[in-house]
């Protein structure tokens, strides 16, 4: 049946490991990875519990399909209330962890209470133990991973861990395994340093069996690759390019939002590109990007592996940072680059390399600069608070700030609060660039006016991964809409919301849905699990998972005041390209949004959506 059948509960504060055998009843009825933890998440914590008290649990959670052959089988989530944002949140990660878990024998993990010192959770197949960390405490993720090898004298371990800027309270701390895949949102690793857990070291020999029909499996999973070969998509452009193929796409059409969302195109783009990537440097004569990298199982390989060149002023005399790691995807290069006016690729790659070493969301990390230098341009922050000089553009302030945010000094202390705080803090919550507390993804909504609704209902905050109406309003994947219209956005957000939490939990790449619909995910999970899983059966799992995420947010204390964007993208009309004089649309899409949910005015869902629902 794909499941491995049960799941491990550890108890921090008491220091046990128990096994348990896997709710198969929710496991028909949420699938696995996002959905199933959910349930479980939502059924054992008070919605109104502080983020990060020992009250609140954290799950790693993986899907049926992870660790079977299905094609880009390796994912797994990290299930908590999020301390960033104080509502539900689910970060999704690709690498080998996720595999190795399941491989191992389990569904998923729960962790409750809170250790009295610093610990790891050591995981040989059936046997599980917490070990001492407080040898690794302090270290950052790149040091971890290997002291944990080195300690099991085992280089196959797998580790899920955090580094320093979690330790230091950083509210976007994010979880890293294999040294650059990231479960990056919503603060997950900031909650899972409040309960003094370090990592999650892994070995897994069992494989994963029990497959329902492994002849029809094995069809369905062939058939599928190929689907993924020959499109466009996930077989030519993002195997070269990776996400990185839409930083000039995006800033011709008007949407690439720039200078905290001052401007909707970059003048700097094309230097921080995935072109740009590939063209030699003048210094040295070698690109930016050294190869492409899949995670387990997969065939699309959109990883990107850089290296720095070795004379840039960020590296210089510092060996550590000379080796080929982690490179910049679209969202990072985004953040970091035109979010700030910063066109440096190398420090851009620099600052990426920080996040992934210290472990800490580069969206977050560097749409909060942006509101600091747009502070720092008004008088409002002086170079005396900040320690540098911060216009738009400096890419010494954005390194800078890196540096002091993954070990939460300095100012660094402040940023890693998140725009949300900060700018409230200094008297203009209108800089804040977020919904529910986190900052927008790389699309602006005054160019691509679905992804304004998606980002306003988004159960996570702000989120590109919840609803990618970017697929159809600007790449024509299933249909193709028009970006800067508002008709027929609400039905478009939500077949977007329920489908994706469909991959979310399978246990497969969101990003196979740039050839996948779910009728090609069906055949895989019926073959792998049940014959229950049929095409109608999904989109209805779909859309339960949706609403159960909805209704903890609203016993949490949110609501349809919630569901909104920040004024300047209401307000202030994009300035140039195809979107001038435009804003985002919300107050035409939302009424109807809710009544497509079957929700009230108030965003709360209705007795009889319930019922339908099973929720």
């Amino acid at each position: 049946m794909a499941w491995a059948g049960k799941i491990l509960r550890v108890d921090l504060g008491k220091g046990t490991c128990t096994s348990e055998p896997l709710n198969m009843k929710w496991a028909r009825d949420y699938i696995g990875q996002r959905g199933l933890a959910t349930k479980y998440f939502t059924e054992e914590v008070d919605p109104k519990v502080d983020p990060l008290s020992p009250q609140n649990k954290i799950i790693w959670a993986t899907g049926p399909l992870t660790g079977t052959m299905a094609s880009t089988g390796g994912r797994y989530s990290v299930i908590t209330k999020g301390a960033l944002t104080g509502a539900v949140a689910c970060s999704n990660s690709g690498g080998y962890w996720g595999a190795e878990l399941k491989m191992a024998g389990w569904d998923m993990i729960v962790f409750e209470g809170k250790s009295p010192k610093p610990v790891y959770l050591y995981i040989e197949n059936d046997n599980a133990k917490l070990l001492d960390a407080d040898w690794l405490w302090g270290k950052s993720v790149w040091d971890t991973e290997p002291a944990i090898k080195a300690k099991h004298q085992d280089p196959q371990i797998r580790v899920s861990c955090i580094g320093r800027a979690a330790e230091a309270g950083c509210l976007y701390a994010a979880v890293i395994n294999d040294l650059h895949r990231a479960a990056g949102r919503s603060g997950v690793g900031t909650v899972m340093g409040s309960k003094n857990l370090k990592a999650i070291a892994v070995r897994g020999t069992k494989g994963v069996g029990n497959i329902r029909d492994p002849k029809g499996f094995m069809k369905a999973t062939t058939e599928a690759k190929k689907v993924l070969a020959d499109n466009a998509v996930t077989g030519q452009g993002l195997p070269k390019f990776g996400t990185q193929v839409l930083m000039n796409v995006i800033n011709e059409i008007g949407a690439l939002p720039t200078r905290n969302h001052r401007d909707v195109q970059f003048e700097g783009a094309k230097d921080i590109s995935a072109e740009a990537m590939h063209q030699p440097r003048k210094t040295d004569g070698k690109p930016t990007l050294v190869t492409n990298q899949a995670c387990f199982g997969c065939t699309i390989a959109c990883g990107r592996i850089s290296k720095i060149d070795e004379t840039h002023y960020t590296v210089q005399n510092r060996p550590e940072y000379w080796g080929a790691s982690g490179g910049l995807e679209y969202e990072a290069a985004w953040a970091l680059g035109a979010a700030n006016g910063v066109k440096d690729l190398e420090a851009l790659t620099y600052a990426n390399f920080v996040c992934n070493e210290d472990g800490f969301d580069p969206i977050s990390f560097g749409a909060t600069v942006g509101a600091v230098m747009e502070l720092y341009e008004m008088g409002v922050l002086k170079k005396e608070q900040l320690g540098i000089e911060a216009l738009f553009g400096s890419a010494k302030a954005l390194t800078y700030f890196a540096e002091l945010t993954a070990k939460g000094e300095g100012f660094g202390k402040e940023i890693g609060l998140g725009s949300k705080r900060l700018t409230a803090k200094y008297g203009h919550p209108d800089l804040s660039m977020s919904v529910k507390g986190q900052e927008f993804p790389a699309y602006d909504s005054r160019g691509i006016q679905g992804m304004g609704l998606a980002y306003a209902t988004s159960n996570r905050g702000a989120c590109h991964l919840r609803g990618y109406t970017v697929a159809s309003e600007v790449l024509g994947i299933p249909v193709k809409t028009d970006p800067l219209v508002t008709e027929g956005k609400a039905g478009l957000v939500k077949a977007f919301q329920d489908a994706t939490a469909v991959f979310d939990s399978a246990g497969v790449c969101l990003f196979t849905s740039f050839a996948w619909t779910l009728a090609n995910v069906q055949p895989q999970l019926a073959t792998a699990c049940t014959d229950e899983f049929t095409l109608e059966e999904l989109n209805l799992i779909g859309e339960r998972i949706w609403n159960m995420e909805r209704d903890f947010n609203n016993r949490a204390g949110f609501s349809s005041e919630d569901d909104t964007l920040p004024k300047r993208l209401l307000t202030e009309p994009a300035k140039t390209g195809p979107a001038k004089g435009l804003t985002n649309g919300l107050d035409k899409m939302l009424p109807e949004y809710y009544q497509l949910r079957g929700w009230d005015e108030k965003g709360h869902l209705k007795p009889e959506t319930r019922a339908r629902l099973g929720l």
